[in-house]
């Protein structure tokens, strides 16, 4: 049954801007059908981006084009390249084992290469994972106990020392309120040496 389940591969490249300081992970894109852009975090149910506003402009809309639905693509790739943020995910390959985007029924076939995107940036000092399953990807390859929510372990692979920040997931389906969510986003990007 489960061989007949097609493979997705990662629709988007890693979004790289030069310096990147921190990497931020969730685990997959959901179906094109659920996104409102071509880039990470597209669906317009998700809070990822409004998080980002919160947080940095006390305006959970900033990246919100409400006329178009759609999120201001161009605006956003300028603040997280300012920020120094780079973003991918922690599957490149997958089955969904049921037609949706939940965690819960995805499977992993391939993980990302980190040791790469270490080789790629060396000046990234911390790994962000929005939500369980990403998280776990990444503490099994740097053998470290999967950190708490909101908390973080100290890591070393491939010969590079980083923070592995486990956050919430941004995902709607997560039950905690924006602000909450923005709080622990908040409180890593500060202990980060963000200036918010």
């Amino acid at each position: 049954m489960k061989q007949n389940i097609p493979i997705e591969t990662h629709p988007f490249p890693p979004f790289l801007p030069e310096g990147a300081q921190v990497l931020m992970l969730g685990t997959f894109p959901p179906k094109p059908n659920r996104w409102a852009m071509e880039f990470f975090y597209p669906n317009k149910t998700n809070d990822m981006w409004k998080i980002m506003g919160h947080i940095f402009y006390a305006d959970r809309y900033k990246f919100f084009d409400a006329v178009s639905k759609t999120y201001r693509l161009e605006e956003l790739k300028a603040f997280l390249e300012e920020k120094h943020i780079a973003l991918y995910d922690t599957a490149t390959r997958v089955r969904r084992l049921k037609d949706n985007a939940s965690d819960k029924f995805l499977e992993i076939v391939e993980t990302i290469d980190l040791k790469a995107f270490f080789k790629v940036c060396p000046t990234l000092k911390a790994v962000v994972t929005a939500g369980e399953k990403a998280t776990g990807v990444i503490a099994e390859m740097a053998n470290v106990e999967t950190p708490r929510m909101g908390e973080m372990v100290e890591c070393e692979f491939a010969g590079h020392r980083f923070k592995l920040f486990r956050m919430p997931s941004s995902s709607r389906a997560y039950p905690l309120a924006l602000e909450k969510k923005a709080e622990a986003y908040e409180a890593m990007f500060r202990e980060l040496g963000y200036e918010i």
